[in-house]
C-alpha cells in the first residue's frame, strides 16, 4: 500500500511532539510534513530528521497562507495541533486571536484548493476551556453542552472561533477533538500564577501526553469509520484521570517529595470560580474509535513523570523535612503583579475579584486554615448518584441526521431564540437563527446541537452571562448552579477599559 502523507502542525509543542514521535515510529506507513517557526530552538530539536526522506521540515508560519498551502499540498491528513496556548495566550490576547483563527482559515482554504478536498481528513484540536467553569454539581460534561468561556480567557475565545471555522467549512471530513489538561514531565516544574486560578474543589479529567500522541497517530488509521467525522469529541485518559484540583496538588507535591498541599499553600490563595475543568460523561466515545489510552494508574503515572525530569527536581525529595521553607516562595507566586490572586486582593482589583471569587467580600470570608476548609471529592463514575447530565433541548435518542425542522425549532426555543429556516437540507448546512437578544445569524444545526455553539456576535464579549442565563434556559443550566441569581455579574465594560490598548492595538 502507498504511504499516506500527514501534515502535522505544532510538532514543537507538547502534544504535537508526542504525536510526531508516534507517527515517526510508523514511518513505513506515513510521510510526515511539519510546519514550525524557524527558530534556532526548533531547528535544533528537529536536526536529526533533516535528511530523513519520511520527514519534510517546513520553516514558516501558520498565519502565512503560502506556508500552509505548501504543507497541505499532497496531504491525506491534516492534524492541526499548533497555535498559541496559555499562559502566553493570556499575556498576548490580540496575537492569540490572530494566530489561532487565521491558522484555521488558512488550513481550510488550503484544503479546499486541493483537487481531492473531499478525501482529505482534517483533525482540529480544540480545548476543554471552550466550556469553561463546570464546578460541582455540574462537573459532568458532554460535547454539545453550552459554550461558556471563562472571563479573561482570550485563548478559549480564539479556539471556539477556530472550531467554528472548521465546522462551517463545508469540508467533508473534519473533526474537533477538545483537549483537556495534558500530563507531561515538565508540568512538575511549571510555576506560574495561573496555578492559583483553579478552584481547589474544581475537577479535571486529564489526558497523558502519551495518550494524546497515540490519538494523533491512531486517528489516521484505516479503521476509522465514516461516522466518526464532522463531530466533536472530548479527549481524556479515562476514569483514573478524573481528579479534583486538590488531588492533583497532592499527587504533584507528593511526587516531588514536598508532602501535603496544606503545608505549602493557604486555601484562600486559590480562586473559587471562573476556570475551566470538567469530567467527561462522554469521554469513552473517542476511545471507542481511536483506542489511544494506555490505562496506567494515575499514581503510577505521576511516578513515571518524576523519572523523566531533570536530576535537580528529583533532589526535591531531600527537601521534604524543609517543606515549610518553600511556602514563602509559593506565596510570592500568588503575589505576582497583575496575575497573582493575592496581588488582586491586596490591590482591590474589583473585576478580577468578582470574576474569580464572586467579589471581595466572598474572598474575605474564605477560610485561611485548611482545618476550616471543606475539601470535596465527588464520585468519579458516570453511574454515580451525583451525575447531572445537561439537557440539550432535543430528542437525543433519535438518529442525529434524521432530526426534523420541528426538532431544530424546539432546540432553538430552549436557547431562548428561534430557528428562522423553513427547511433543513442537512445537519451541516448553515441555516438562519435568531437569538434571545434579537441577533440573527447563520450556523449549521450540527455546530449548535453537537458543538454547543450559539450566536457568534455574542461570543462571549462582554461576558454578561447573568443576562444570558435569564433569557436562555439552555445556558442557565451551567450558570445558576454556580452563581447567585440575585447577584449581578457583568464584566464587559470594566475588562474592556482595563485591556483597551491590548484589545484594540
Amino acid at each position: 500500500m502507498a504511504k499516506k502523507t500527514v501534515f502535522l502542525t505544532g510538532s514543537s509543542g507538547t502534544m504535537g511532539w508526542a504525536g510526531f514521535k508516534e507517527l515517526y515510529a510508523k514511518k513505513d506507513q506515513y510521510n510526515i510534513v511539519l510546519l514550525n517557526r524557524g527558530s534556532q530552538k526548533n531547528k535544533d530539536k528537529f536536526k536529526d530528521y533533516e535528511n530523513d526522506p519520511s520527514v519534510k521540515l517546513v520553516w514558516g508560519d501558520l498565519t502565512n497562507y503560502e506556508d500552509v498551502l505548501e504543507c497541505v499540498n499532497g496531504a491525506d491528513y491534516v492534524l492541526h495541533v499548533g497555535g498559541m496556548v496559555s499562559p502566553a495566550a493570556d499575556y498576548y490576547p490580540v496575537k492569540t486571536q490572530k494566530t489561532n483563527v487565521t491558522a484555521a482559515q488558512n488550513i481550510v482554504n488550503a484544503v479546499k484548493a486541493q483537487p481531492n478536498a473531499d478525501d482529505i481528513k482534517v483533525v482540529y484540536i480544540g480545548t476543554v476551556a471552550e466550556t469553561g467553569d463546570r464546578n460541582m454539581p455540574i462537573h459532568w460534561a458532554r460535547t454539545g453542552d453550552p459554550i461558556k468561556i471563562s472571563v479573561y480567557d482570550h485563548y478559549a475565545i480564539s479556539k471556539v472561533k477556530a472550531e467554528a471555522v472548521f465546522a462551517e467549512s463545508g469540508l467533508k471530513h473534519w473533526v474537533s477533538l477538545r483537549q483537556s489538561g495534558i500530563l507531561y514531565p515538565a508540568i512538575l516544574k511549571n510555576m506560574e500564577p495561573i496555578m492559583y486560578h483553579v478552584p481547589i474543589n474544581g475537577v479535571l479529567e486529564w489526558a497523558t501526553v502519551e495518550d494524546s500522541g497515540r490519538l494523533l497517530a491512531n486517528v489516521c488509521g484505516d479503521d476509522i469509520p465514516e461516522e466518526f467525522w464532522r463531530r466533536f469529541y472530548n479527549i481524556g485518559s479515562g476514569e483514573e484521570y478524573r481528579i479534583t484540583n486538590y488531588e492533583f496538588e497532592e499527587l504533584l507535591l507528593g511526587t516531588l517529595g514536598l508532602g501535603s498541599p496544606k503545608k505549602l499553600f493557604d486555601p484562600h490563595w486559590f480562586t473559587t470560580q471562573n476556570f475551566h475543568g470538567q469530567w467527561y460523561y462522554d469521554g469513552d466515545e473517542l476511545e471507542k474509535y481511536c483506542h489511544f489510552r494506555a490505562n496506567i494508574p494515575v499514581k503510577e503515572y505521576f511516578k513515571q513523570m518524576m523519572n523523566n525530569v531533570e536530576f535537580y527536581y528529583k533532589l526535591a525529595f531531600l527537601a521534604k523535612p524543609f517543606a515549610f521553607a518553600v511556602k514563602p516562595f509559593m506565596k510570592k507566586i500568588a503575589m505576582t503583579p497583575e496575575y497573582g490572586t493575592l496581588w488582586w486582593a491586596e490591590n482591590n482589583v474589583e473585576v478580577r475579584m468578582t470574576s474569580y471569587y464572586g467579589g471581595m467580600e466572598n474572598f474575605k470570608k474564605l477560610p485561611r486554615k485548611w482545618a476550616d476548609f471543606d475539601i470535596k471529592i465527588p464520585s468519579k463514575k458516570t453511574t454515580a448518584d451525583d451525575v447531572i447530565v445537561l439537557d440539550h433541548g432535543y430528542d437525543e435518542t433519535k438518529d442525529f441526521n434524521s432530526l426534523t425542522l420541528e426538532d431544530i425549532q424546539k432546540a432553538a426555543k430552549f436557547r431562548g431564540g428561534e430557528c428562522l429556516a423553513t427547511e433543513i437540507k442537512d445537519m451541516y448546512t448553515p441555516v438562519k437563527w435568531k437569538s434571545a437578544r434579537g441577533n440573527e445569524f447563520e450556523m449549521s444545526p450540527n455546530l449548535v446541537l453537537r458543538g454547543g455553539h450559539w450566536c457568534p456576535q455574542e461570543l462571549p464579549w462582554p461576558w454578561d452571562y447573568d443576562a444570558e442565563a435569564k433569557i436562555n434556559p439552555f445556558f442557565a443550566q451551567v450558570w445558576y448552579p454556580l452563581h447567585d441569581k440575585e447577584q449581578n455579574y457583568f464584566y464587559g465594560k470594566e475588562i474592556f477599559d482595563n485591556f483597551k490598548e491590548k484589545v484594540t492595538e
